[in-house]
């Protein structure tokens, strides 16, 4: 196959909208192949809202659009540093472009036009970029000047992306997508993959993001092929285009050619065979070669995903992200809604266990629905988020209680906490619980015989170094390694330009999963993990040698973990685990993890062992 890869001439190639061949490098964030037509997402074409401001949120509204212009720049200056990987010439075109979008988003014409409008006129955020630059763009384009006239399309793109920040794009951009489209865009937000259909969805693609994001995450959940952070992908490629996406290699290309189409057509059947074998081990229980079992949970992103997970052999959901109530949407969920969502989950695994996450918003998660609730934070990550939004705001948390325990009535139910620090965190929760209990049998609800089972989240470093004391204050553990490593390391796990500095198996994350293991084993109660290294299988014996019985991970990998868990023991694990814990750096345990997984495993095969 004779690919040209165009990468180092990929915007002026893009500008010319030439068909020939065209290939672009980002990173693979979920594998796979998908072949179709692109679909851009109209990221400019948000619906504005008009309404007027009370004379007290004034200065709240001023305040709003500061941060949608300090997110704005932000992103722009990410969008900057994505383009210098490409060449001299390209580069310097995109840079220069870039930087002027940054200073049109902070002229003093722009903020000062705005800010009247809002305190003049009482005009909302929004309305009032919309008018502002409209005015501003309709002089640019009355010079005689070309050049200068031609200055107001990057100014309405400047507005466009202002107003989207603003609104959170609480909207769903694609909802006219063909099925079978690849979707394209400068960012794909996690309130974005909560809204693609895998039905009708084929991947996507995004100029921004990282492997570690929920947006990724959500990919992998789905099954959809996506790569992230390619540096000028919406400049070379327009709606309908044919594109192929290689979520193994991290490839887009553009306009392939009849051979290119055949040589991936390959590659796509040849992953449909290896899905389907593994699928043959869906009844098959995970058992290692010395007969000890091991419990397979998948993480489920949305209610429609508990039919992948059974498909996929999973023995029950270790992890349910609540948070797709709250996308979309400008108003909160009532009880009612919730329980119809949950009762609906529980009842399509059949009987099988499901572990419901209590909602974790914050950071990249905002939810728009929340207005004042949740307030502004210099960092959200490390703010108002999680447990402690829902400690500060109860009447949302003790709404969520209640809508589980009413779904926990047709169906074994645990409640999981996320951002757990603290025993007397475990125990205000656990306070509520009984208290909406009480509410709730008063009102004469359908209800468990028993309270579920009530857990922690570690996913703090505080909490995996006290995870003794919050053994007494909890039934069961779940392990979250994306966000134990993002904090033990202060590395923002969605940003591309620390990508490289993200690692779950630095030793000082990996020594906080051991003791998170070793207490629970020590207060006889279960854990589990259920980040995304549960679901890599070169990471497998190491995990099991820790001591974990219990794996929750996308649906999708299920299989493939649980045949390796069948060609290994235990007690090969715990010798390779004890190796990996000995290592003092992070080149060492990468180093072991690569090659001596794939040593230890015997040489008799799965279907050798069940003959």
């Amino acid at each position: 196959m004779k690919n040209k890869d165009t990468t180092t001439n990929a915007p002026k190639g893009a500008a010319k909208k030439s068909e020939e061949e065209v290939v672009l490098k980002g990173i693979g964030v979920s594998s796979g192949v998908a072949i179709g037509p692109a679909y851009v997402i109209d990221q400019h074409g948000v619906p504005v809202p008009e309404y007027c401001v009370l004379a007290s949120q004034i200065e709240k509204e001023v305040k709003r659009f500061h941060a949608a212009i300090s997110k704005t720049q932000k992103q722009l200056g990410q969008l900057k540093l994505r383009a210098e990987t490409l060449p001299s010439g390209a580069n310097e075109e995109i840079g220069l472009l870039l930087e002027a979008y940054k200073g049109m988003v902070s002229s003093s014409r722009l903020v000062r036009g705005v800010e009247t409008l809002i305190v003049d006129e009482r005009m909302n955020a929004e309305a009032a970029v919309q008018r502002q630059i409209a005015a501003i763009a309709a002089g640019f384009a009355a010079m005689k000047d070309d050049y200068l006239a031609s200055r107001a399309d990057d100014v309405r793109e400047v507005g466009a992306r202002l107003i989207r920040n603003l609104l959170q794009q609480s909207y769903n951009p694609f909802a006219d997508a063909p099925s079978g489209s690849i979707l394209l865009a400068d960012e794909i937000t996690p309130a974005d993959t909560a809204l693609m259909d895998p039905e009708r969805i084929a991947g996507f693609a995004a100029v921004l993001g990282g492997p570690e994001g929920h947006a990724s995450i959500m990919a992998r959940t789905l099954g959809l092929p996506a790569v992230l952070g390619v540096s000028a992908l919406i400049k070379g490629v327009t709606t309908g285009d044919q594109i192929i996406v290689d979520g193994v290699e991290g490839k887009i290309i553009l306009h392939p050619t009849a051979e290119t189409i055949q040589f991936y057509r390959g590659e796509a059947q040849k992953m449909a065979r290896e899905t389907r074998k593994l699928r043959s081990l869906r009844d098959v229980p995970a058992i290692t070669l010395d007969n000890v079992s091991i419990k397979m949970m998948a993480n489920l992103e949305l209610p429609r995903d508990a039919v992948a997970a059974l498909d996929a052999g999973a023995e029950g959901v270790g992890l349910v992200r609540t948070e797709f109530s709250f996308m979309n949407r400008s108003d909160l969920p009532g009880e009612d809604e919730q329980f119809e969502t949950l009762r609906e989950l529980v009842v399509n695994m059949k009987g099988l266990p499901v572990t419901i996450r209590t909602l974790d918003v914050g950071g990249e998660k905002l939810a728009s629905a929340f207005g004042e609730s949740l307030g502004e934070s210099v960092n959200p990550a490390l703010g108002l988020r999680a447990i402690r939004l829902g400690l500060v705001e109860p009447k949302i948390l003790d709404t969520q209680l209640a809508a589980i325990l009413r779904a926990a009535a047709y169906g074994p139910v645990r409640i999981l906490i996320p951002m757990i620090s603290t025993a007397s965190q475990m125990r205000q929760v656990r306070e509520r619980l009984i208290q909406v209990e009480r509410k709730l049998t008063r009102r004469g609800i359908k209800l468990p015989p028993l309270l579920p089972p009530l857990g922690a989240m570690i996913e703090i470093p505080g909490a995996a170094l006290s995870a003794d004391a919050l053994s007494r204050v909890c039934d069961f553990f779940a392990i979250g390694s994306n966000d134990l490593t993002q904090y033990t390391l202060a590395i923002d796990r969605g940003d591309e330009r620390v990508a490289n500095l993200y690692n779950p198996y630095h030793p000082a994350v990996l020594r906080l999963i051991e003791f998170t293991i070793a207490a629970a084993w020590r207060a006889n109660i279960p854990v589990s993990l259920c980040g995304e290294i549960a679901g890599d299988p070169k990471v497998t014996a190491l995990l099991l040698g820790l001591g974990l019985r219990e794996f929750s991970m996308s649906p999708s990998r299920l299989p493939l973990i649980k045949q390796t868990i069948c060609n290994l023991t235990i007690s090969q694990s715990v010798t390779f685990a004890q190796e990996v814990m000995r290592q003092g750096n992070e080149e060492e345990v990468a180093s072991l993890l690569e090659g001596g997984a794939h040593a230890i495993q015997p040489a008799s095969l799965l279907m050798k062992k069940k003959k």
